[in-house]
């Protein structure tokens, strides 16, 4: 991408932009249609590419649900932010805030902008405050009959359309359904994506005199697939590509593949169901797709759209089978990287491709850069790089999995290289994601100094961030902390709506039948 946005005019103090962040969940980054997937439909994602730039190399880099929201809300990585995985330490939503800074929205608050956030946030607890002034909440699953009522969506569906107050799971069955194409049991029109899309509307049309800072955080396409008529036939499963599976012995070497495949109930997919999967994961992501048209439409009829800065993002994508995986939680393109589009018509360049590395946590930074009041914290000036005021980032590094735990895996990105490294067992893997991008060939022992420059970069990351736990001292220096490799034991995972007193499978099948003759 050329560096024609420097020219451009500074927008003032008194002409900030209106800030609107849309976030998928566990969206690929290679599902936007004019980026080159022939095979998908979307139509107003293919708008918002053309209505600014593309990174190419856009990352998650805690690849699962709670760190990357929290990378995105805090800018900061789980070194400073403490959170690896979706399991939050008890009181962190609090200390973090207190260690760090404001959260995103209450940053933008303090910079006089009206603030509303909609959708999916994932926090612990379920309802923390973030800072939004409007905050509307639709979480994927109900623990208690008072969450349900006061879950935003839920509420809505049981006040406004109690005909369908009866269904338990209205994002669509989980467990051992998690993995199985399916139908949304609401009408498109009612369905939570509808229903964040029209409050947006909402929100965004309120007069006021400040700008506004909007989030709005779409539930799909994070399993169960379950698009609405007549998005749930979009796609002949027939013309799906199958999913790109490499050595298991080297794929597998990240027990966190097989052991998520057994808990979701996805451990023995065959290619037809592989082939469903995708078409009914593709036709969530063009029903979110027409969702997000409806957001658009609300932009253009604001008196100055093209000081709108619209940033699309997910927090992480999905293997789909690829690497004989399915879920995320690891660092193969297929699950780190994501779609990252940014536009703003006054400031930046159009229709315009970036190589520039680009993760979560830079979210942050963009944001209060457009505001007037840069705050980086971890994150890379983004905005700054594109208006001619510094270089791209060199080098990205991931992290999940708790340190010194067997969990704990970290990745290195930088030119056309990227390193993984597993604690379990140590291994490192190199890949070419230039040349090979589905990450079929490992090349850590083709290229050894290769590897050595990557882990000494990661060893200086966490020392520079103190995360001692994840080294050891030695003879010869500062080592990453390993353990010998084992295969973890498989388990599974039970996702009942608890609001409803369902906690699994009963012992005993008529006791959840009402016919008189079978009970």
């Amino acid at each position: 991408m050329s560096r024609s946005a420097a020219g451009r005019t500074r927008v003032g103090a008194d002409d900030r932009p209106h800030v609107l962040l849309i976030m998928t969940d566990q969206q690929r980054f290679d599902t936007i249609a004019c980026r080159g997937n022939t095979e998908i439909h979307t139509p107003h994602l293919d708008r918002l590419v053309r209505r600014g730039l593309t990174f190419e190399r856009g990352y998650s880099t805690t690849p699962v649900c709670v760190p990357a929201r929290y990378t995105l809300r805090s800018g900061c990585e789980p070194t400073r932010t403490d959170i690896w995985d979706n399991r939050l330490p008890p009181g962190r939503h609090e200390r973090l805030r207190a260690e760090q800074g404001p959260y995103l929205a209450e940053a933008m608050r303090e910079r006089g902008y009206r603030t509303f956030g909609i959708g999916k946030f994932h926090t612990s607890p379920w309802d923390a405050d973030v800072g939004f002034e409007v905050h509307l909440h639709s979480e994927e699953q109900y623990e208690t009959p008072d969450q349900r009522a006061r879950d935003s969506y839920a509420s809505w569906i049981s006040t406004e359309h109690a005909e369908y107050d009866w269904v338990d799971a209205l994002m669509g069955e989980r467990t051992e359904m998690y993995y199985m194409p399916q139908t949304s049991p609401l009408p498109a029109s009612l369905t939570v994506e509808a229903w964040a899309a029209d409050r947006a509307v909402e929100q965004i049309e309120q007069p006021d005199p400040r700008p506004f800072f909007g989030a709005v955080s779409f539930i799909g396409p994070h399993p169960p697939f379950a698009p609405p008529m007549p998005y749930h036939r979009m796609y002949d499963p027939d013309r799906m590509p199958l999913p790109v599976r490499g050595d298991l012995d080297v794929d597998h070497l990240d027990q966190q593949l097989p052991w998520m495949n057994a808990m979701t109930f996805a451990e023995n997919v065959d290619d037809d169901r592989a082939r469903s999967l995708k078409a009914r994961y593709y036709g969530e992501i063009s029903y979110i797709d027409a969702c997000i048209g409806t957001i658009l439409d609300a932009v253009d009829r604001l008196p100055d759209p093209d000081n709108v800065l619209i940033c699309f993002v997910s927090d992480h994508g999905d293997l789909l089978g690829d690497h004989s995986g399915w879920q995320k939680e690891s660092f193969f393109e297929a699950s780190t990287r994501i779609p990252f589009l940014l536009s703003w018509p006054r400031m930046l360049p159009a229709d315009q491709a970036c190589a520039d590395l680009v993760c979560l946590t830079d979210i942050f930074g963009i944001c209060t850069t457009a505001a007037g009041r840069p705050d980086l914290r971890q994150g890379h000036d983004v905005l700054g790089t594109l208006l001619g005021r510094g270089a791209p980032r060199r080098r990205l590094i991931g992290y999940h999995g708790r340190p010194r735990t067997r969990r704990f895996k970290a990745m290195v990105v930088q030119d056309r290289w990227k390193l993984i490294f597993l604690a379990n067992g140590g291994h490192r893997l190199l890949f070419d994601v230039e040349s090979d991008p589905d990450e079929l060939t490992a090349l850590q022992h083709e290229h050894p100094g290769v590897v050595a420059e990557l882990t000494r970069a990661l060893i200086e990351d966490l020392i520079a961030e103190g995360c001692s736990a994840a080294l050891v001292d030695g003879a010869e220096g500062t080592h990453l902390w390993t353990q010998p490799y084992e295969v973890w034991e498989r388990t599974r995972i039970y996702q009942f709506d608890k609001s409803r007193g369902i906690t699994g499978f009963p012992e005993n099948p008529a006791t959840v039948c009402h016919d008189p003759v079978l009970t």
